[in-house]
Parts: structure tokens; sequence; C-alpha cells
């Protein structure tokens, strides 16, 4: 009898330990059509962020969190050409994405970033309230887009009041 709740129990454990393992990686993401692409970078003059040209568009996202999204994409433009039009971000830090979306490799951007091989720029600030669009480049036009949490968002997300300079949180919907 203990053998058979033992064998129960594993096999339960089992279950929800797949079940969970498929939530985390398969469940929540949706593939993004390429109709439905916006690839977009922040203007150095105008901070407000525009349409930049593409090809090859691949992305994902999930509505279970703001920043589950990644994606990967070709321009035409030259880094030249970005660095003199469009805000630059030294903090980009690119998030990891399923295995499953193979085009998206965090750890090796994340290494460019840091040796100056891609450069980091803002696509859409608050594209949700604290969470930025952040885009690298690479010098061949490869590039790849995730979102990050902001200055703002760390703050508010833990809990504490904007800072001063912060957009207005909006209101909750609970």
């Amino acid at each position: 009898m203990a053998r058979v709740a033992i064998v129960g129990l594993l096999m339960l454990a089992l279950i929800a330990g797949a079940l969970l393992y498929y939530q985390q990686i398969y469940a929540y993401y949706t593939l993004v059509q390429a109709q439905d692409a916006d690839v977009r970078l922040t203007n150095l003059v105008t901070e407000q962020a525009e349409p930049i040209l593409f090809d090859g568009f691949e992305a994902i996202d999930a509505d279970s969190s703001p920043i589950r999204y990644r994606a990967c994409f070709t321009t035409p433009l030259s880094q030249a050409t970005l660095t003199e039009t469009y805000v630059i971000r030294d903090d980009a830090e690119p998030l990891v994405a399923p295995g499953w979306f193979d085009c998206f490799d965090a750890a090796q951007i994340g290494e460019d970033l840091v040796s100056g091989d891609a450069i980091a720029f803002l696509g859409v600030e608050n594209i949700h309230y604290g969470i930025d669009r952040l885009v690298a480049v690479y010098p061949d036009g490869r590039a790849f887009a995730w979102h990050q949490i902001n200055a703002c968002g760390e703050v508010v997300f833990d809990g504490d009041p904007a800072p001063e300079g912060c957009p207005a949180q909006p209101e909750s919907t609970n």
C-alpha cells in the first residue's frame, strides 16, 4: 500500500512538473505576425519613436508578462546612420528567450553589446508602463528587440511610489 502511494505521488509530481515546464516555455507565447510588426526607434531630436526599415521579422510575445517580447529581424540602415539619428541605450541587458525561439540568443547579444560588436537603441520608452522596448543592431544589419524594465518600473514594481520624472502610473484595473 505504501508503494502505491509513493508511486502515485511521484507520478503526480512528474505530471505537475511537466505541466509547469510546458506553461513556462510554450503555453503563453504567441508568434507575432510580420504584418503586426512594430519596429521603431526613438529619435534623438524629437524624442518620439518612429518606424525604421526592416525585413525578415520573427517575434514572440505573451499576454502573461510585458517582458516576454523578443524579436529578430534585419535592417538596411547602417550603425552610423542609426547612432546619429536615434537614442543609444548603454544599460541594455537582453532577456533569455525560450530555447525553441532560436533566432534570439540573449547571452551572445549581451556579450556583443559589452564588446561593442552591437549597439543598443531605445525602441519605445514605456511601451507598457515601466517597460521599454530596446533594439540591438549589428554592423551587418541583424537586429534583435526585447522588453526591459526601466528605472521607473523598477521602483514602482517594488511597491514604492514613482520617483520624480516618471510618467503617471495608469490606474489599476483590479
